[in-house]
């Protein structure tokens, strides 16, 4: 089996029995990052593009070490320096990338939509690194290998999302991938951070945090995207914590085993608690590892994989 695009722009395009492929493939990968030499050849003389128009660190850092252990060359390519800034449009943009033939272009956008342009535009795979409040397709695989790696499997597992649903990209990208994979996924966060008809995504909506929580077996928690919104839509950050954030007290409703989840940068005191954050319950970590692994398994597919298969 391989992907049938040659782009991952978003989960909704993507079947189970894609995901289940890459979470697979995944798992293989993540083996290499446990050797002493932490390197395979796997996409020796091809080229991967990083060109990230928004600020990233742990995206963008994880992408890079991905395409070195495959042994492929890694560019990046900020729009500061980029000529966007002398007034180039991003379609040109595209057609000078493809000028160029890279194999693979990662692309973060402050607008939604973004990769798609491009990848209408390339012959290079494009791969969504975040574009708006749209999508982050990588970021809920890394999840969704996570939440296997730690409970086993997806299908049947409750999940709950909390924060700032309406700015959060993770969030509709998870939703789409867990329930997509047999999850079920409960949403919750103050009124002003629920995008209206959320539901319509195949998603509980709860009340309250305690609600969400009860009976849940992964809480994932979101921070408020201060740089999406116009105007802050809480009273204050203390009563968001307050009211909204993860505490030890809160986390007993989970089920046994349960983990939380959190995509960073993380607010401590904000989204939850140092002892919480910091605890046996975090696999926060884990899913900073599990995003290279994740991100390996998309270039071996988009590229090295597909060269395996046309042989």
């Amino acid at each position: 089996m391989k992907l049938k695009n040659k782009d991952i722009l978003d989960i909704e395009s993507l079947s189970a029995e894609e995901i289940g492929l890459i979470l697979d493939t995944a798992e293989r990968m993540r083996e290499v990052s446990r050797r002493p030499v932490k390197k395979v050849p796997t996409l020796r003389g091809k080229t991967i593009i990083l060109f990230f128009h928004e600020p990233s660190t742990r995206t963008k850092t994880s992408f890079d070490i991905a395409a070195k252990r495959m042994s492929a060359d890694s560019i990046s390519m900020a729009a500061s320096s980029s000529s966007l800034v002398k007034g180039e449009t991003l379609a040109d943009t595209a057609l000078t990338l493809e000028a160029m033939n890279p194999d693979i272009i990662v692309m973060r956008h402050s607008s939604a939509g973004a990769p798609h342009m491009m990848a209408q535009r390339v012959n290079a795979s494009v791969i969504n690194g975040g574009d708006g409040m749209h999508a982050h397709p990588t970021q809920a695989l890394l999840d969704m290998l996570t939440i296997r790696e730690k409970l086993g499997s997806i299908a049947g597992k409750r999940v709950a999302i909390i924060g700032d649903i309406a700015h959060s990209r993770v969030a509709r990208s998870n939703i789409n991938g867990l329930t997509k994979m047999g999850a079920s996924v409960v949403v919750a966060g103050p009124f002003t951070m629920l995008p209206y008809g959320v539901a319509e995504l195949g998603c509980e909506v709860a009340t309250s945090v305690d609600e969400a929580v009860e009976g849940a077996d992964v809480v994932m928690m979101l921070r408020i995207q201060k740089e999406r919104q116009e105007n802050f839509l809480f009273s204050s950050v203390r009563e968001y914590s307050k009211n909204y954030g993860l505490t030890r007290e809160r986390l007993m409703r989970a089920n046994e085993g349960a983990i939380v989840m959190h995509p960073g940068p993380m607010n401590r005191g904000v989204e939850l608690t140092s002892d919480i954050a910091d605890g046996p319950w975090s696999v926060i970590l884990d899913q900073v590892s599990n995003g290279v692994a994740a991100r390996m398994a998309l270039f071996y597919l988009l590229a090295g994989g597909r060269d395996a298969d046309s042989d």
